[in-house]
């Protein structure tokens, strides 16, 4: 099923069309939907289309070379091998040359593993003749991090080539609603707080099946295609997967800060790994919206970036011994359905901060935000803050069975004077999202005030 990536099909059509020699490189993290764009996008064009994977480099070349002479000449040859990497790139060269072809690489660093000299030979050939061509070329690849160092990074041999790049994300709730548009409102933000934005994640569901028996048979039953995933995802990525592991494990655990995940896991130089999976896409750091100077803050925490990764490490991993016995019923019985809520409210907060966005930024809010985030210091949170150049929006996000009240206002308005330091003199107003609605009383304050705005679950996720 695919769903969306309007922008990225209009950046790679654009592209297609410019009549000149395209780079572009696509990179992004594992099952977020890369091979399934760049195949959509190639339907009905003159493309070759060639997945790396784990092959020695002859086995590798074999296969490029049988992909080329497949659409260069047809079927009857694609026995033919060229008997090297440039040799091969140079017949693309020669068949690009007054006619557009795409050629796509996908998993390029499997390609880089396997035969190091790739990337400095494509340069050599990419400068001689393929710029001067009428070529679309795409590298693409999941490890972000070699994606970077051998592409796009300074000391990369193919640094300064490329016409284009794009970090490919998973979807926002936005689009990924798309897979679970058949469950209630809640139950998409069950839904969204469970599998997140990762496509390959979110085709698992069947919508015409509850949300529960989704995740009993999908996720909490041994076998499953999301059962193991996490391993498998450290596995295919990381040199060093049980170090990792531990890591991601203690900032599941609630170890946030650098020195607790340092404690909790065991590892010397734990701020590399963080930055390995901060490169991954794995793990974000972030501190409160309104620091001048984040990367040098000393208020960041980190947090798993993905919900499933959440999801995973919260219910799966721990129950690990009854789920291999046949105890997945059991297991979402006792623990996932009675915080199952509980576990959505965060993401709930994203879903919102989501919106304010798009509100925003199509005009629908007082002002034209320029950040938004959760603000702390010491014990005290803000679930978001809106930033603009002379606004500031204070908001509560609040995923509870109760419609919120005047004691949730009033609760957010004692902050003020504990954000207004880091707010300076911009207007402050206060936002109310609520997923049960609100009270009277707290609906007459807002027709009273113009300060105070309330966002209900249908006007959120219809935004």
């Amino acid at each position: 099923m695919f769903v969306n990536r309007v922008s990225e099909l209009d950046l790679l059509e654009k592209l297609h069309d410019s009549g000149r020699a395209e780079f572009f490189v696509l990179y992004g993290r594992r099952r977020v939907g890369k091979t399934e764009l760049l195949s959509h996008f190639c339907r009905g064009k003159r493309a070759v289309f060639f997945v790396a994977d784990l092959a020695s480099e002859e086995s590798l070349r074999a296969g490029f070379s049988g992909a080329v002479n497949t659409v260069l000449f047809g079927p009857n040859r694609i026995n033919a091998v060229y008997p090297s990497w440039e040799d091969l790139f140079q017949a693309l060269g020669r068949e690009s040359q007054s006619e557009r072809l795409v050629v796509v690489v996908d998993e390029f660093p499997y390609l880089v593993s396997a035969h190091p000299p790739i990337a400095s030979i494509l340069q050599r050939v990419w400068d001689r003749e393929l710029k001067n061509s009428r070529i679309m070329l795409i590298l693409s690849g999941s490890y972000i991090g070699m994606m970077e160092e051998t592409v796009l990074g300074y000391q990369a041999p193919l640094y300064g080539r490329r016409t284009g790049q794009y970090l490919l994300e998973p979807f926002l709730f936005e689009d990924a609603r798309a897979f679970f548009d058949g469950y209630s409102l809640e139950d998409q933000g069950r839904a969204y707080a469970v599998y997140g934005g990762t496509p390959a994640y979110l085709e698992t569901l069947r919508t015409n099946t509850p949300l529960t028996q989704n995740i009993l048979e999908g996720i909490l039953t041994r076998g499953a295609f999301l059962y193991d995933e996490v391993r498998f995802v450290l596995q295919q990525e990381l040199r060093e997967p049980r170090v990792y592991f531990a890591i991601l494990q203690a900032i599941a655990a609630g170890r946030t800060r650098l020195n607790e995940i340092k404690q909790a896991a065991g590892v010397d130089g734990a701020a590399a790994y963080l930055d390995t999976l901060r490169q991954l896409h794995l793990v974000e750091r972030r501190v409160p919206v309104t620091e001048k100077q984040p990367h040098k803050s000393r208020r960041g925490i980190y947090r798993l970036r993905d919900p499933y990764l959440r999801f995973w490490f919260r219910f799966v991993h721990p129950n690990r011994s009854q789920l291999e016995r046949g105890g997945g019923p059991m297991i979402l019985e006792t623990q996932v359905l009675p915080q199952l809520d509980t576990f959505t409210g965060p993401v709930f907060e994203e879903i919102c901060m989501q919106f304010l966005w798009a509100t925003g930024l199509s005009g629908r809010l007082p002002f034209a935000p320029t950040g938004i985030g959760g603000w702390w210091r010491a014990n005290e949170e803000i679930d978001l803050v809106a930033v603009g150049e002379t606004d500031a929006l204070l908001v509560e996000c609040k995923w509870s069975n109760k419609p919120a009240g005047t004691d949730i206002l009033g609760s957010l308005e004692n902050k003020t004077r504990l954000v207004q330091p880091d707010l300076g003199d911009r207007k402050i107003r206060y936002a109310l999202c609520s997923r049960s609605g609100f009270t009277d009383q707290l609906l007459r304050a807002a027709e009273e005030r113009a300060d105070l705005l309330l966002f209900d679950l249908p006007a959120i996720m219809a935004a």
